[in-house]
């Protein structure tokens, strides 16, 4: 977290540039160039519960009031069909607000290019909108400036209309709430209307029905001859009486037919006293108490008086046949009666119901009907207008303070991004414990860029500032070379980089300045003897260098120029046909060495980049100290990796590291100030 804070504060000069740019273009925004705009509010409830005058729910019903109810209302509150009734009564096509065809054109990029493409004859041909479309856009663009909402917990619903007019905006709420009551209205008239309709019809056939019914009764009672209910009651009464008398009736007729019977057996016997006790007659009693106390044996008063009431049995027995007869087809007329009769009944009750039915239908519809007709004079709207919206005073955007201020901390939050994401992205050095913990090499030192325009001027900074924090870091440098290695300290010392560019000339006749500043005798070699660069640095004409001296064709002291500021030797390059890493390896590049060791306390190598040619790892395998320069928050990590391997993959150990060209106030603007050095603080300019 502190690391990340320390990040930002290192950033703080960009992070404030961005607050600046940002905050100052949403300030122009909201003060010099939004349109402001006003919001109107109308306020609309829904009656959930309403007393109608006439109670007609089969017609029209009462919104319940329920969330379902609510969101419905809502969205018929935005529905393209109410905008469209807004945009036809304000007559909003003739809006530039809302009919963008209308407005003036204003300068922009775009206008400029249409305007060009009209000139050169390139521009798309206009295509005219048809007055559907135009409608249909307008319509967009009323329903994109009007917003609905509903109150928590509540039936209350608020229209919110914003437009650049503060009439317009109260216009616009008051009218949408307007129509949406007229709406409901409407509806329900037109309910109203076409269940009247309906029920006209209805009610017309219904009437038909019902005479068709009443007529079929009619019919049936006059082609038929029924009886009411009580008499059918009363014949089934009188067939069970019959029943019952047919049933005596046959016990009797069995009863004589077995008298009968008895009296013809016995006759058949001629047993007298058998006949009268068969007979059970008192005169054939008597005329047999006669015969036996006489002395006569005249039968035939006996036999007269018997055969009569033999006779008069055989009457019986017809006589109880006939009765049983007789009743038997008296029931048999009532049955079939009774049912014929029954058989209409049901279907006279039958026809009878269907009409009554068909009656209570009519007469239910007919009073809807009547109610119906009613009820489309006392119709009422489900919502009414709880407040109108009045004029704003005040727009409701741009909020312009709130807009200043989003977009002042959206440009520190910009600011800070970018340093966060530049700080990720960072891919040069710009510390020395960062250069250690990349490279795994000693830095020995950080050396501040020298402030000198020209190149041939460097001599005389180190001159004229020797207390400048360039010199002492120099100087500093120059401790840290000499003490890496205390049993055999360096004499040859060679500087080289990753690229060209990176100060290790610089530092070459920086490193060269401050040995001779010891008493000691030092000679500083040009070994880049591909771009000669020291011409740039000293004015030397006219003189032989490295190759004449290694060649034999001049001798060293001859070859060599001291320059009296520096207080040192100089051996310029020398332009060559022979490859100069060839050079560098020969035998006599090695001999050569060892006669400078001889002549000079120390000797200052200047050779090329080492990923540009191998010149220097050939000079550094007979080096006792190899600088390797990496220019402050230029070089990347990967170059100066590449060219550490490139050392070690022939065997040659790197001394040092030094940060060259170290920006001071980049450093400090960085939070790299307390790792300068100590030698910042003699810092004199």
């Amino acid at each position: 977290m502190m690391e990340l804070l320390r990040t930002l504060w290192r950033g703080k000069h960009w992070i404030a540039l961005c607050l600046f740019l940002v905050g100052f273009a949403g300030a122009y925004f909201a003060y010099g160039i939004a349109t402001p705009v006003y919001t109107a509010k109308a306020v609309v409830t829904l009656e959930s519960r309403q007393e109608q005058v006439v109670d007609l729910t089969s017609v029209m019903t009462g919104l319940t009031g329920d969330q379902t109810s609510i969101n419905t209302e809502i969205e018929v509150m935005r529905s393209r069909g109410l905008a469209e009734k807004l945009v036809t009564r304000l007559d909003l096509t003739k809006d530039p607000e809302f009919n963008v065809s209308l407005r003036e054109e204003r300068l922009s990029i775009n206008t400029i290019m249409r305007r060009f493409a009209r000139v050169i004859g390139t521009a798309r041909p206009r295509i005219e909108r048809t007055d559907t479309e135009v409608l249909n856009q307008v319509v967009d663009a009323v329903l994109a400036s009007i917003k609905i909402s509903n109150v928590r917990q509540s039936y209350v619903f608020n229209i919110i209309a914003t437009t650049e007019s503060p009439e317009k905006a109260s216009l616009l709420a008051n009218s949408l709430a307007d129509i949406y009551i007229e709406d409901q209205l409407e509806v329900k008239f037109q309910a109203t209307r076409s269940a009247t309709k309906w029920l006209t019809d209805r009610v017309a056939q219904l009437q038909v029905d019902l005479e068709t019914a009443e007529a079929e009764v009619e019919n049936f009672n006059a082609n038929t001859s029924l009886i009411n209910q009580e008499a059918l009651v009363a014949q089934n009464r009188q067939v069970k009486d019959l029943r019952d008398r047919l049933a005596a009736g046959k016990a009797t007729l069995a009863e004589t037919t077995a008298r009968l019977e008895m009296l013809q057996s016995t006759a058949a016997g001629n047993d007298t006293a058998a006949m009268a006790e068969a007979a059970n007659d008192a005169i054939l009693r008597q005329i047999l108490l006669r015969l036996e106390t006489s002395e006569s044996n005249d039968l035939s008063p006996f036999t007269a008086r018997f055969d009569q009431v033999l006779a008069r049995a055989g009457l019986e027995v017809s006589r109880a046949k006939s009765q049983v007869q007789a009743l038997s087809t008296t029931i048999n007329q009532l049955s079939a009666s009774i049912e014929q009769q029954s058989n209409d009944l049901v279907q006279l009750q039958q026809l009878q119901r269907e009409a009554t039915a068909s009656r209570q239908i009519y007469e239910y519809f007919l009073t809807r009907l009547k109610e119906t007709s009613v009820q489309q004079g006392v119709q009422q709207a489900d919502s009414r207008v709880l407040s109108h919206a009045i004029v704003p005073r005040t727009p409701s955007a741009p909020r312009k303070l709130v807009i200043t201020l989003l977009s002042m901390m959206l440009g520190t939050a910009a600011g800070a991004t970018l340093v966060l994401l530049r700080e990720v992205s960072l891919n040069t050095f710009r510390s020395t414990p960062e250069l250690e913990k990349r490279t795994h090499t000693t830095v020995l030192g950080q050396i501040p860029s020298i402030s000198a325009r020209r190149r041939k001027n460097v001599l005389k900074y180190l001159t004229d500032k020797p207390t400048s924090a360039a010199v002492e870091a120099i100087r500093n440098l120059r401790t840290s070379i000499l003490m890496s290695n205390m049993d055999k300290p360096p004499q040859v010392i060679m500087a080289t980089s990753s690229i060209p560019g990176e100060g290790k000339t610089t530092l070459s006749i920086a490193l060269t300045h401050n040995l001779s500043g010891l008493g000691k005798r030092v000679l500083l070699v040009e070994g880049d003897i591909r771009r000669r660069v020291f011409s740039e640095y000293f004015d030397i004409h006219d003189k032989k260098g490295l190759l004449a001296v290694l060649s034999g064709e001049e001798k060293l002291e001859d070859a060599v120029f001291h320059h009296p500021d520096l207080k040192a030797d100089i051996l310029i390059g020398e332009r060559s046909s022979t490859n100069a890493a060839d050079v560098f390896s020969s035998e006599r590049f090695g001999a050569f060495l060892d006669e400078l060791r001889a002549a000079y306390d120390y000797i200052v190598i200047d050779t090329p980049p080492v990923l540009a040619v191998p010149d220097a790892r050939v000079i550094g395998q007979r080096a006792d100290a190899i600088i390797y320069c990496v220019k402050w928050d230029s070089t990347t990590h990967r170059q100066v990796q590449q060219g550490l391997k490139s050392f070690s993959d022939v065997n040659v150990k790197v001394t040092g590291l030094t940060l060259n060209q170290v920006n001071m106030r980049g450093m400090k603007r960085y939070g790299y100030g307390d790792s300068y050095g100590a030698y910042s603080n003699y810092y004199d300019g």
